[in-house]
C-alpha cells in the first residue's frame, strides 16, 4: 500500500513537471513566435509603405500602444528622450540659467526665475519676453524646442534677447551653469515655533536634503515637525524609506515590495538612528500626494509616529524598475506593489481588471479590508491613505479660476513690479484696497468670460426642456432668471475678493522673493497648516489621535465596505521607483 502511494505521488510530481515544462515551453515558443510576427510586421511596412515613414516614430508608437493596456507607469522611453528623462525621475541636475517658460500667442515668456542662478543675477523677469536664444527665433517654437536651446553644459556661454512690456528689446549674455533644483523647496519656523519642511519630490539626495533641513530647524528648538507633502507626486522608493527613518528608531519595517518574481521581493527597514524620534510630527497630503508619499504617509500612520492631515491621497500603490535596452534606450515596468507596515495595499485603481471599454475603476469599497496600526487604530487598503484629520479643500469660484487660467493674475503681477521697486515682508504684506480696485480696472478691457454653476445648470435646463419641447413655457422665467444670474455676476470681483487678494498676493510676492516669497505669502491663508499648528499645540488631540481614542479609533472607514480584517501574508499589493 505504501509504495503504491509512493508511485501515486512520484507520478504526480511527473506530471506536474511535465506540464510546468510544457507551460514555460509553450511561453517561450509565443514570445518567439510574437515577436517574429512584429519584426517582419514592422520590416514589410517599413519597406512597401507608400509614402516616407519615420521608423523611430512607428516603434515609439508601437512600443506606447503595447504599453497601454497595462498601467500609465509601465513605459518605454526611446534614446532622444533619456535625458529628459533622467531630468524628471532621477536627478534635479542639468545645465541652464534658472527660469521656467512658457508658450502664450506664439510667444515664449518667462514663466518663473529661480533665486541664485544666471537668470536672476542678470536681472530677467517673470513676464519677460524671449525674443532669440542665440540669435535663433522663437517665433512658433514650443517649450521642449526653447528647453533644449536654453539648457546646455555648464560654463557656456548664452546670448538672449528679451523683451520687456512696450520697451525696446535688449540682450542679455549669461553663462550656464549647473541648475539643482531641490527636493526640499522650502523650510522654515511658522506659527507656534513649528519647524515646517516642504517636499517636492522624492528624488535623488531628497533625504539628505530633508535631514538638512530638520538639523537647520531643530537649532530652534522647535515644538513640532510639519513634513508637508502636498502635490508631490513620488519618486525613489528608497529615498522615502530614509526619511521615514528620521523619525523611527533603527530596525523598524518601513515597506515592502511584492511582485510575480519572487527575487524582486523584499522589505524596507529603518538601518540609523533617528534624528527626531519623539517630536510631535505632522504630514500634510492631499490628492495628488502619491507613491513615494504616501509610503511616508502610510508608514509613520501605521507607527502611530505621525498624525496625518489634509484630504485622501492619490492611490497609487505600484513600484517601477528600468531595464536597460538596446541602443540606449530603457523601459520602465510595474514589477511590483509595496505594502506599508500594516499590511495594506493603498492602489486604488485596477489596471488588470478593465472594464470592456477599456476604462479603469477604483476599487470597489465592498473588497476594501481592515488591517490595524501599531497600537491597533483601524485603516483600510485600496482607497490611498485617509487622513486622521480631514480638512475640506474649499475651490475657487468660477471667477477666480477663469482670471487664473487666463493668466490675468500673473500679468497683473508683471505690471505691479514694474511699478514697485520694493515689497515688504510677504508674511505681513496685505494687497490694499486701492491696488485691488487697480486690479478690478486692469480688468476691464480683458477677456475672462465665465460660466458659474447656476448657469451651467440653467443651460441644462434649456436643453433638456427643449428636447421635451416644454421650452416655449418656461422662456419667459428662464430669460428672467438668466439676466439675474447675469446682473449678479457683476459683483463676482468683490464677492469673492478674498481668495483672488489670496492669489495675488502670493504671486507679486514671488517676483521679489522667488518661490520662498510665494510659500511665506500663502503661509496666512493655509488652512490645512493652520490645523497642523493647532493640533500639535493641543497635546490631548495630538495623543488621542495616535492612541486611537473615540473617533480615532478608526480612520476613513468605507460607508459602504463590507470590511472584513486581512494579516499581511493574504494581500498582494505594492509602489515607486527603485
Amino acid at each position: 500500500m505504501k509504495r503504491n502511494y509512493k508511485r501515486l505521488l512520484l507520478s504526480a510530481g511527473i506530471v506536474v513537471l511535465a506540464t510546468a515544462i510544457w507551460s514555460f515551453d509553450d511561453d517561450l515558443f509565443q514570445i518567439s513566435k510574437n515577436l517574429d510576427v512584429f519584426a517582419s510586421l514592422y520590416k514589410e511596412v517599413n519597406i512597401n509603405y507608400v509614402d516616407d515613414i519615420n521608423s523611430a516614430k512607428m516603434i515609439k508608437t508601437g512600443a506606447d500602444a503595447m504599453l497601454d493596456g497595462l498601467d500609465p507607469y509601465t513605459e518605454f522611453v526611446p534614446e532622444s528622450e533619456i535625458e529628459d528623462y533622467k531630468l524628471h525621475y532621477v536627478s534635479t541636475q542639468y545645465g541652464g540659467i534658472g527660469t521656467s517658460i512658457f508658450v502664450r500667442n506664439g510667444g515664449v515668456y518667462v514663466s518663473e526665475v529661480f533665486e541664485g542662478f544666471p537668470a536672476q543675477k542678470a536681472d530677467i523677469r517673470p513676464g519677460d519676453q524671449i525674443l532669440k536664444i542665440n540669435g535663433i527665433d522663437l517665433n512658433s517654437k514650443n517649450n521642449d524646442d526653447v528647453s533644449l536651446l536654453l539648457k546646455g553644459s555648464k560654463g557656456a556661454e548664452i546670448k538672449l534677447l528679451i523683451k520687456r512690456d512696450n520697451n525696446a528689446p535688449i540682450e542679455k549674455d549669461l553663462v550656464r551653469d549647473e541648475i539643482k533644483q531641490p527636493n526640499v523647496s522650502y523650510y522654515g519656523m511658522v506659527d507656534g515655533n513649528m519647524g515646517y519642511i516642504k517636499l517636492d519630490r522624492f528624488l535623488e539626495n531628497s533625504g539628505d536634503e530633508v535631514t538638512n533641513a530638520l538639523t537647520e530647524l531643530k537649532k530652534n528648538n522647535p515644538n513640532g515637525i510639519i513634513l508637508d507633502l502636498r502635490s508631490n507626486g513620488g519618486g525613489i522608493l528608497q529615498e522615502a524609506v530614509k526619511i521615514v527613518n528620521l523619525f523611527v528608531p533603527k530596525g523598524v519595517e518601513v515597506v515592502s515590495q511584492r511582485g510575480k518574481i519572487k527575487e524582486k521581493n523584499f522589505t524596507y527597514n529603518t538601518t540609523n538612528i533617528p534624528m527626531v524620534p519623539d517630536m510631535p510630527l505632522v504630514v500634510l497630503v492631499n490628492s495628488h500626494s502619491a507613491s513615494a508619499s504616501e509610503i511616508v504617509a502610510g508608514s509613520l500612520q501605521d507607527l502611530d509616529r505621525a498624525v496625518i492631515i489634509g484630504q485622501r491621497s492619490f492611490g497609487k500603490g505600484l513600484v517601477q524598475q528600468t531595464f536597460s535596452l538596446p541602443y540606449n534606450s530603457l523601459v520602465k515596468i510595474t514589477i511590483a506593489k509595496y505594502y506599508v507596515p500594516s499590511g495594506r495595499c493603498i492602489q486604488a485603481l485596477d489596471y488588470t481588471h478593465r472594464k470592456d471599454d477599456g476604462s479603469v475603476v477604483k476599487v470597489a469599497d465592498s473588497l476594501l479590508h481592515e488591517f490595524k496600526t501599531k497600537d491597533g487604530r483601524s485603516v483600510y487598503d485600496g482607497s490611498g491613505i485617509y487622513p486622521d484629520i480631514f480638512v475640506k479643500q474649499e475651490r475657487f469660484a468660477s471667477v477666480t479660476q477663469s482670471i487664473l487660467s487666463k493668466l490675468l493674475i500673473f500679468d497683473y503681477a508683471t505690471l505691479y513690479r514694474e511699478k514697485h521697486a520694493k515689497l515688504p515682508d510677504p508674511r505681513t504684506f496685505t494687497l490694499s484696497d486701492a491696488d485691488y480696485n487697480d486690479f478690478v480696472k486692469f480688468l476691464s478691457d480683458k477677456n475672462y468670460s465665465y460660466s458659474s454653476p447656476t448657469e451651467k445648470l440653467l443651460t441644462q435646463l434649456k436643453t433638456e426642456a427643449t428636447k421635451e419641447k416644454q421650452f416655449d413655457q418656461v422662456q419667459t422665467e428662464f430669460n428672467n432668471l438668466q439676466a439675474k444670474l447675469l446682473e449678479s455676476k457683476k459683483n463676482d470681483l468683490q464677492i469673492h475678493k478674498d481668495e483672488i487678494k489670496q492669489l495675488l498676493e502670493n504671486e507679486i510676492s514671488s517676483r521679489y522673493y522667488y518661490e520662498k516669497g510665494r510659500y511665506l505669502a500663502n503661509f496666512k491663508y493655509d488652512t490645512e497648516l493652520a490645523q497642523a499648528i493647532k493640533t500639535m499645540q493641543d497635546k490631548t488631540q495630538l495623543d488621542a489621535i495616535l492612541k486611537g481614542e473615540g473617533s480615532y479609533k478608526v480612520i476613513g472607514k468605507p460607508v459602504l465596505a463590507a470590511v472584513s480584517t486581512k494579516k499581511a501574508a493574504d494581500t498582494t499589493n505594492n509602489s515607486d521607483d527603485q
